[in-house]
């Protein structure tokens, strides 16, 4: 089993920064994608970002791609998901998921390890 710890969320004016962190612990891959979700009230869950797990690939979704950066830290087990100018259309809750297969990075239903979720809200 892998146990997934989002941290970060808050309540943010539109146009400021917060950066999530998702800590891993449990079972390690050799191959993996670590990944960004998210959803809002009434949406379904959506992609925002991924990295494999060399670090040396990372996928954004449109809307965010310019303005959210994904790293990780293998020494911490933790990767980051840094928003900078953020507007009220990011307001969801983030969830951070581990895909031990890399098949459809973009896709949720491919991944198998899932945190709790942590709450952003950008107000206008």
């Amino acid at each position: 089993q892998v146990q997934l710890v989002e941290s970060g969320g808050g309540l943010v004016q539109a146009g400021g920064s917060l950066r999530l962190s998702c800590a891993a612990s449990g079972r390690t891959f050799s191959r993996y994608a670590m990944a960004w979700f998210r959803q809002a009230p009434g949406k379904e869950r959506e992609f925002v970002a991924a990295i494999t797990w060399s670090g040396d690939s990372t996928y954004y979704a449109d809307s965010v791609r310019g303005r959210f950066t994904i790293s990780k830290n293998n020494a911490k087990n933790t990767v980051y998901l840094q928003m900078n100018s953020l507007k009220p259309e990011d307001t969801a809750v983030y969830y951070c998921a581990v895909e031990v297969a890399v098949r459809r990075i973009r896709v949720a239903i491919d991944y198998d390890y899932w945190g709790q979720g942590t709450q952003v809200t950008v107000s206008s």
